[in-house]
């Protein structure tokens, strides 16, 4: 997806941000030389006993505390890595520059801790495989919402499918689809539910502060 605003990404990378970037590729250079170490102790795990090993060969873990936040720098493929990255840096920045690094990296993890409670209650409910969690998506989803909010009649060009569409209703339209992922069970292995809860918690915090005297 291609954002058409001005002042883009084109001045520069933003203190957070690229401290981000720069963590997140550094730990999945990491997953590449210790794969099972990285995913065992660093990925967001369900809670209950563990089995001895996943189907992949790699060993299982266990819930830490420290898991509902280093599952955010973890991923599960380059392209997995590459989309999120770009998504951070693309709509990330902008909001960055207006909100100011502290404010924005507070908004950043406090929505990656609240995707990764959510998932961490919907697995563990779950019957289905046992499996870890992986991915900054929680957080990305969180930054398009308030990108959405604070930018609503920006266009954004899609990719697939080339259609511009403005940042409020795009924002509108993946957490429809993410619901509606969620509830239908479709496209498996994805925490659409992560993802719909960072949204949320995105909302909640720039609500709270609107209603600030």
């Amino acid at each position: 997806m291609r954002r058409t605003l001005e002042h883009g990404a084109g001045r520069g990378r933003s203190s957070v941000i690229g401290l981000l970037l720069a963590a997140n590729g550094l730990t999945f250079v990491a997953q590449l030389l210790l794969p099972g170490p990285m995913l065992r102790y660093l990925a967001l795990w369900p809670l209950g006993a563990a089995p001895e090993a996943l189907p992949s060969g790699l060993p299982a873990g266990e819930f830490h505390l420290w898991q509902l936040l280093s599952y955010a720098f973890l991923h599960g493929s380059l392209f997995h890595l590459a989309i999120n990255m770009f998504v951070l840096w693309m709509f990330g920045s902008p909001l960055e520059r207006d909100w100011g690094s502290q404010r924005f990296a507070r908004y950043y993890v406090l929505c990656v801790l609240g995707a990764g409670a959510a998932q961490l209650l919907v697995v563990s409910m779950s019957t289905g495989p046992f499996a870890p969690t992986v991915g900054a998506s929680g957080g990305v989803y969180a930054l398009l919402l308030a990108f959405g909010l604070r930018y609503p009649n920006q266009y954004i060009l899609l990719l697939i499918p080339p259609i511009p569409m403005k940042a409020k209703y795009f924002v509108i339209v993946i957490g429809v689809v993410e619901l509606w992922s969620g509830i239908a069970g479709t496209r498996q292995g994805v925490a659409h539910f992560a993802h719909l809860a960072g949204m949320l918690v995105g909302l909640a915090l720039i609500l709270s502060r609107h209603r600030r005297p």
